[in-house]
């Protein structure tokens, strides 16, 4: 069974067998949570991302994927990049493109053997996603998991700031 645990603070700094990035498709750092994981695991980062297979070009992971490097310098022994949905009203597909993130996440985690995964607020960002229904859709995906066979134990919620913490601790109930 995998626990979930919410918490405030800086995802880069956690020892966790992996954090998860909420990325853009370049793979190539940004602002936000991007940025300052690119920042703290060091160039390294950059290097290992842009040897990731551009498919089409310009894209090394499109809306919904995930790529998995190492941390280099993070606590973290592994950083898996995932691109979330921009928020465009609901109208595109943008839950299940999150789901996606999470589920896709978590199945490269437990293909990787890892225990413990660290997600941030996936498009809460700059892409724009309402806090409360992508909590929810993180909270859903993540308990609806299969853990028959999971190397998974453990799921930290990193919540940037208190109004993330509040909106993941409703969610979860």
């Amino acid at each position: 069974m995998i626990r979930i645990q919410i918490i405030q603070g800086d995802i880069t700094i956690l020892k966790s067998d992996v954090i998860v990035n909420a990325a853009n498709e370049q793979l190539l750092g940004g602002g936000g949570v991007d940025g300052a994981i690119h920042r703290a695991a060091g160039p390294e980062l950059l290097a290992a991302c842009k040897d990731i297979k551009e498919d089409p070009p310009g894209i090394r992971c499109p809306t919904g994927e995930c790529r998995i490097t190492p941390g280099f310098e993070l606590p973290s022994a592994f950083v898996i990049h995932t691109v979330g949905p921009v928020w465009k009203g609901g109208r595109e597909e943008e839950e299940k493109a999150l789901r996606n993130c999470y589920r896709g996440c978590l199945s490269l985690a437990e293909k990787n053997d890892l225990k413990t995964i660290a997600f941030p607020a996936i498009s809460c960002g700059v892409f724009g996603y309402p806090l409360k229904q992508a909590s929810k859709i993180a909270i859903e995906t993540i308990t609806s998991f299969p853990t028959t066979k999971s190397s998974l134990r453990l799921v930290l919620l990193v919540a940037y700031n208190r109004e993330i913490r509040v909106a993941l601790k409703q969610a979860l109930g």
